[in-house]
């Protein structure tokens, strides 16, 4: 097998990490292989038997340098000194074939000194769950970590919910760097490993920015135009916390996430999220948190911090805006607007508002903008009505509105209840629902199969999801 390393990460000073080896797994299975990431990515393989017992951690790959990542960070607001991957091992770093540099790591590869007590494995649901949401959220144009592979691991582990069936999940990321690998340095005073880090961060994410600072702007315009994202297709993360919060822009560490099926600007899933601090309107505020977060361990690096600390809040301070004009331009899209007026904000509102008063559902809802139907999707029809001729006023005169909605506005995003079922599913050893969903997903924008584009029953809504570790 001929995975192209070229690693850079593992040249970094020994205190960025612990060199760690996969533990070898019992039966391991492949389960999935996105063979045309695998393309794009350089690597080849002989056969699948090498495949499944490279990404099952029974094989290190050659000039791949095993490590875990160091890090900290704010879980649900609160510090925790001393995290890092207690259950995910980077193999290492390859250029693609757009010559962007990537990382390859395996998570629930088995137990490293970043374990706090943990068996550092993952049960098969989290696995495909991350890996069905992660490619469909590449699918639909939102910036995120991919999966490389999925192998079951044929052993049993154990979980709140009893003994179930291990995997390990490839995950490729832009890299693996978080806030809270920022924050391990600062809150440690090891002011030279943070600059190592900063200068890293730079070099390999934004060449262009212009020291601390400068990352700092480039972070802060990047999570920016994640969030907006993430809200136009519904998505709730569910975990934003500070070691989830990758610099480079991409949704990392699909755990307790899932999307709404009807509209409210307050919902939650994650069952660990009490507070509703990370709603799905919160989701900005929360990342402006997290930024905060970054500046306050990036100001240490500069000299007169009281300079430092008046750009660093500058800096955070514009991000409202930022995330507004993102906001805007994504869903002014939704309904048809390519170039969007500050004043278009009022009439996607009306129907955010309207949605959320009567329980509509948030991807059909804009999904059939386009067409006649809409109207069908409320019970209250005169406040649609109203709305709809505010609509058709504003989007008379704009060329191509019906194609800018249906460029902007996916015919199926993976529901929480498809994704519960094709879960249990494959825990019973039946693999095709996982495959009709990564087929139906992979062109979200089409309509081939309309019975995943509903939601759920009354039966079938599944109202929290889990962590999991």
């Amino acid at each position: 097998m001929h995975i192209p390393f070229d690693n850079s990460y593992a040249a970094l000073p020994d205190t960025f990490y612990t060199r760690v080896n996969p533990t070898s797994v019992k039966a391991p299975k492949l389960l999935a292989f996105n063979k045309n990431l695998a393309d794009e990515l350089g690597i080849s393989a002989p056969d699948m038997d090498q495949v499944q017992r490279v990404f099952a951690g029974n094989e290190v790959p050659q000039y791949a340098d095993p490590l875990a990542q160091l890090y900290s960070g704010h879980q649900f607001g609160n510090y925790n000194a001393q995290l890092g991957d207690g259950r995910a091992i980077l193999l290492g770093e390859v250029i693609d074939s757009n010559n962007l540099r990537r990382d390859i790591q395996l998570k629930g590869s088995g137990r490293t000194p970043y374990s706090r007590g943990g068996d550092g494995r993952a049960w098969l649901g989290p696995v495909l769950r991350e890996y069905v949401i992660s490619e469909a959220m590449h699918a639909l144009g939102v910036p995120t970590t991919r999966a490389l592979a999925a192998v079951a691991t044929g052993e049993d582990i154990l979980r709140e919910q009893g003994m179930l069936p291990g995997a390990i999940l490839t995950r490729v990321a832009s890299s693996h760097l978080r806030v809270g690998t920022f924050q391990v340095f600062a809150h440690r005073g090891q002011t030279a490993e943070l600059k190592t880090l900063t200068e890293y961060a730079i070099a390999r994410h934004y060449p262009d920015a212009n020291g601390p600072m400068g990352l700092l702007r480039a972070v802060c315009a990047k999570q920016a135009e994640l969030i907006a994202a993430w809200m136009s297709v519904g998505f709730i993360h569910g975990v934003m916390n500070t070691d989830n919060c990758s610099i480079s822009g991409e949704t990392i560490d699909y755990g307790p996430c899932a999307f709404t099926d009807d509209f409210h600007m307050g919902r939650v899933f994650s069952s660990i999220d009490q507070q509703a601090r990370y709603a799905y309107g919160n989701q900005p505020n929360m990342a402006m948190w997290n930024m905060a977060q970054l500046a306050t361990a990036l100001v240490q690096l500069l000299d007169d911090k009281d300079a430092a600390v008046e750009e660093a809040t500058a800096i955070i301070h514009a991000m409202p805006d930022q995330i507004e004009a993102e906001w805007l331009k994504r869903f002014a899209a939704k309904i048809g607007i390519s170039d969007p007026e500050v004043e278009d904000t009022d009439l996607i509102q009306g129907l955010l508002n309207l949605m959320q008063e009567d329980g509509a559902d948030f991807t059909n809802t804009f999904r059939a903008l386009s067409t006649p139907n809409a109207r069908d999707q409320f019970t209250d029809r005169a406040a649609f009505d109203a709305w709809a001729q505010n609509h058709a006023a504003r989007t008379a005169s704009v060329p191509d509105a019906t194609a800018t909605m249906n460029a902007a506005n996916p015919a199926v995003i993976p529901r929480n209840h498809r994704v519960e079922q094709m879960i249990q599913a494959a825990t019973a050893g039946d693999m095709a629902p996982f495959e009709r969903l990564m087929k139906a997903f992979a062109a979200p924008y089409s309509l081939d199969d309309s019975d995943l584009a509903k939601p759920p029953t009354r039966a079938e809504i599944i109202p929290a999801t889990f962590c999991g570790t």
